[in-house]
């Protein structure tokens, strides 16, 4: 659990920097890298490299943005879906590479920070739609029984404004904190037994290399289905709080 908690390295105009802050920040240069050097010369008949990067984009905004949004809409908030896809997938992978070894989005901050955006940017697609309505008909949905109304709102009031926020944070850190202590388990357990037991007990260093090995291509699953999942969330509220109703 330390290495959630790292020691502070220097400070930079008084705010704190540990080794996790300095993971966060390689992994924005390197999404806004290869973002750049992928579009900066975009030609007819891509590259290799061009197409990568085309399809990442295309993944986001066929997949996700116009799929749950329609074109219009899809177009209009496929700036945000997309950072968020890319922020979030970069800040995971750092946690099966060596020497990093830690997901950005591991503390809380990022995930925190992430879902407050998710949370306004689906207020404001509500607000912008339906300036009257949108919070009458997301507490107070229509076709309901009056008396049903005193169940049912403090309900809508929880699950749509309080638990959205919570769940999208939680979601994705944890998954992520599990994961890197997984990983840790494995390996650590690998070195005891082959540079400390030693012995015949290397062979139970074996099966734990063979255990970490197979985690850490799970892990990578679970880098891109998080990154994905968050993303489609947060599209789907947008979606909701966009429906004609509202």
């Amino acid at each position: 659990m330390e290495d959630f908690f790292p020691e502070i390295l220097f400070s930079v105009l008084g705010v704190p920097v540990h080794r996790i802050h300095l993971i966060q920040l390689i992994s924005v240069l390197a999404v806004v890298l290869l973002l750049w050097l992928g579009t900066r010369r975009m030609t007819v008949v891509p590259g290799r490299f061009q197409s990568v990067v085309e399809m990442g984009l295309g993944f986001v905004r066929n997949g996700i943005a116009h799929d749950l949004l329609g074109r219009k809409d899809g177009d209009r908030f496929l700036p945000i879906l997309t950072t968020m896809f890319f922020m979030i997938l970069f800040m995971n992978i750092t946690g099966i590479i060596p020497f990093l070894n830690m997901p950005g989005t591991a503390i809380i901050a990022v995930p925190l920070t992430l879902a407050i955006i998710s949370y306004v940017t689906f207020i404001y697609a509500g607000i912008k739609k339906s300036p009257k309505n949108f919070f009458k008909n997301a507490l107070f949905p229509s076709g309901v029984p009056w008396p049903v109304y005193f169940i049912v709102t403090p309900i809508e009031l929880i699950s749509t404004f309080i638990i959205r926020p919570v769940t999208l944070t939680l979601r994705l850190m944890m998954n992520l904190v599990v994961g890197h202590m997984i990983l840790v388990l494995c390996f650590s357990a690998t070195w005891f037994f082959f540079f400390t037991a030693g012995g015949g007990w290397s062979l139970l260093g074996i099966g734990t290399l063979a255990f970490g090995g197979a985690f850490t291509i799970f892990e990578l699953l679970v880098v891109v289905l998080q990154a994905y999942v968050f993303t489609v969330l947060t599209a789907v509220y947008i979606q909701l709080a966009v429906a004609e109703e509202h």
